[in-house]
């Protein structure tokens, strides 16, 4: 563990690209295919593979009690550290005391970390993480708790990482991504690269590919300057889920790659009896069924009382029923399909979704339908819906599909190109998102604060902010926009992982991510960002969304050069 901490701050030292993926080659010739096998995955920022559902469950403020009592600092000598550093790993590195180091291995660490995500309680954790931080050098610490958290920060993301595997065993970047992508596990990727085997990569179900992203659009204008008759949908305000469908068995997964079966336990049941094996990609929204029409989408409010549930009751499902409105294809009877154009992938969901299905055992809530918009053709409302699309050749067209979509209650349009192939991950101008309405960013909260008044006792001020490279920069502060319950939850989590309590206010793991709507926006010297945000209010808490996916400077920039004009 020691040379992969090592490697950390030859890495953490150089902000050329080519250095990182030098280092990390060199590194990975080094070691045994074991210890590199764990190592890529640490170096990717986690703990273990995206694919495993394991997660170590270990807050912040457990963290800072074990570096506490491990060095013997004050309170206010780690609360000065911490401001020096702002990065609890940073903190240990400096302040923990050199011991008799067993010499971990990176693949010995990993099994540590299997021990500590699998105790209950967090006694038995907190024993678990002083025992190994107890064992390991600063340095070795420092990296350590930079894993734990999920915040490595050494400028090196995963698509760095898979080039210098490709550089250290002579496979193209192109085999290492998609064999990652596949298999969604670095191990296993460079098992395959060392063997020279990359082309062996095969689909594993049940593991969440990245979802392919949007990018905004000003206008009806910009949005079809980028492609000709373009595929419109409706912008639905709900959560992006993957449904993957093999053998009877169905798991749902968040833009997140969290696991969301249990949240929406009467769809796995509408999409159990599919002729083929598919991965799908739609949004599961809250839906009204309306007697003798087909229904509409609901507010996200309405939704957000179906998220985060291990259990959901009867009676919750019959309160809140929700639809699956699915507007792609990703792989079916075997195929993957995500380098076929657009026109085709909608072609084969067509008929996937349209055709026979097959028996199944499970209780069935509701029979898949298809969604039309057309009152003189409408069919009966279903769980599993397949999203309308239409055709816009024209700006004109397309203000009018807008007004439409927003007369049903939708957000706006999501504008497709016909022609695209399905990039996982990434954003680009071949799906754009149209919607006119006050601007809005989504924010990581940083640092909260204790309300006043009626709010006096709980955590309902919170400053957040946006990417500037690899680092977060303040651009603003909210109190408004959540209700009573939803600032009650967020302050238990807030206390659960502070990291610095200043007293009246806590600097917390920056990890929940916030829409946020404002009037218009200033130049202001008061932020780190070198923004402000006017009459900024909290839309709603981006559960679906990873701290990563929050909005960057140059979004910022945009919205501010774009208001001048």
């Amino acid at each position: 563990m020691r040379k992969l901490a090592e490697a950390c701050e030859q890495i953490a030292n150089t902000t050329k690209k080519l250095e990182k993926t030098a280092i990390v080659a060199d590194y990975l010739k080094s070691r045994t295919p074991e210890d590199g096998a764990a190592s890529v995955v640490f170096l990717s920022g986690r703990p273990f593979p995206v694919w495993e559902e394991t997660t170590l469950q270990v807050g912040g403020t457990l963290l800072w009690r074990t570096v506490a009592e491990l060095s013997g600092k004050t309170e206010q000598e780690l609360r000065a550290a911490y401001r020096r550093h702002g990065d609890l790993g940073a903190v240990a590195g400096e302040v923990l005391q050199v011991s008799i180091s067993r010499q971990p291995s990176p693949l010995d660490v990993q099994g540590k970390f299997r021990e500590i995500a699998a105790a209950r309680g967090p006694a038995a954790k907190g024993a678990l993480v002083r025992e190994l931080l107890s064992q390991v050098t600063p340095l070795e610490a420092k990296y350590i708790i930079k894993i734990m958290t999920g915040d490595l920060r050494i400028g090196l993301k995963e698509n760095l990482v898979e080039e210098a595997i490709a550089k250290a065993y002579r496979g193209t970047l192109a085999e290492v991504q998609r064999a990652n992508m596949l298999l969604g596990d670095l191990r296993e990727t460079l098992k395959l690269a060392i063997a020279g085997k990359l082309a062996q990569a095969r689909m594993r179900l049940f593991h969440p590919l990245g979802f392919m992203l949007a990018s905004p659009a000003e206008s009806a204008e910009e949005a079809l300057s980028y492609f000709e008759n373009a595929s419109v949908e409706d912008k639905y305000d709900g959560i992006r889920a993957q449904a993957h469908i093999a053998g009877g068995e169905v798991r749902i997964f968040s833009r997140t790659r969290d696991e969301i079966t249990k949240s929406f336990p009467e769809l796995p049941d509408a999409l159990a009896g599919l002729p083929q094996d598919a991965i799908l990609d739609g949004e599961i929204v809250a839906w009204s069924y309306l007697a003798g029409e087909t229904g509409r989408a609901l507010p996200f409010s309405a939704l957000q009382q179906r998220l985060g549930r291990k259990k959901v009751s009867d009676e919750m499902i019959r309160r809140v029923p929700v639809a699956y409105l699915v507007f792609d294809v990703l792989y079916a009877g075997g195929d993957l399909l995500i380098d076929r154009p657009l026109r085709e992938r909608g072609k084969i969901l067509n008929e996937l979704l349209s055709g026979p299905r097959k028996p199944v055992k499970a209780r069935s809530t509701g029979a898949q339908g298809r969604l039309t918009f057309d009152s003189e053709e409408q069919t009966a409302p279903a769980p599993v819906i397949r999203a309308p699309v239409f055709q816009a050749a024209s700006p004109k067209e397309l203000d009018q599909l807008f007004e439409a979509a927003q007369a049903r209650g939708n957000e706006g349009l999501m504008i497709k190109d016909p022609g695209s192939a399905y990039t996982p991950g990434k954003r680009g101008k071949s799906w754009l998102k149209l919607k006119r309405e006050l601007a809005t960013l989504d924010v990581v909260v940083t640092a909260v604060e204790y309300g006043h008044g009626k709010r006096i006792g709980v955590l309902s001020d919170y400053t957040f902010a946006v990417w500037d490279g690899d680092r977060l920069v303040n651009i603003g502060k909210a109190y408004s926009g959540l209700t009573d319950a939803e600032i009650a939850e967020m302050s238990k989590w807030f206390l659960e992982h502070t990291v610095e309590d200043q007293g009246f206010r806590l600097i917390v793991e920056p990890k929940i991510v916030l829409e946020v709507a404002f009037n218009n926006m200033m130049r202001s010297g008061r932020h780190e960002s070198g923004y402000a945000l006017r009459f900024p209010r909290i839309v709603r808490i981006r559960q679906d969304k990873l701290a990563e996916d929050a909005d960057r400077i140059e979004r910022v920039r945009e919205i501010y050069d774009h208001q001048r004009n």
